[in-house]
């Protein structure tokens, strides 16, 4: 029985997660994180926000290529998953479901430049893949004389 290729250093690895894998995956990891911030910083919601590009970046690199568009989706419900541990609410729900809105709206450009990253990559794997099924494709079909 053949071994699995070993991954190159460069590369990442080549299991793939399905859209809904990546779904939860970056919703686990959001809150998580929102955790580990509010725990260690004080809910800081600057350090939420950077925190949230390297898993924009790792949610576009594992999601499987029939899944790609899943990607840029995900992140923005996992973005707002993960401000629940973050925001205050100090007075009750109203006060907490406020927090949550002004965190979503001071912390848009986060989310937006996560999103955005998330989905250059997106599109970059979809143009290499296309380009490889092209060349293979042309590489099966005999020249035409």
């Amino acid at each position: 029985m053949p071994s699995a290729p070993e991954p190159s250093p460069g590369r990442p690895p080549q299991a793939r997660l399905t859209g809904l894998g990546v779904g939860m995956l970056t919703l686990a990891l959001m809150l998580g994180l929102g955790c580990v911030d509010r725990w260690l910083g004080g809910a800081s919601l600057t350090a939420y926000g950077v925190l949230f590009l390297p898993v924009s970046v790792l949610t576009a690199l594992w999601v499987r290529p029939g899944d790609l568009l899943i990607a840029p989706v995900a992140l923005p419900i996992a973005f707002a998953g993960g401000l629940l541990p973050v925001v205050d609410g100090d007075r009750g729900l109203g006060s907490y479901v406020m927090g949550l809105l002004t965190a979503l709206a001071t912390q848009a450009g986060w989310l937006y430049a996560g999103t955005l990253v998330a989905a250059l990559l997106v599109l970059a794997r979809r143009v290499v893949l296309v380009a490889h099924r092209r060349t293979a494709r042309s590489r099966r079909q005999p020249a035409a004389s």
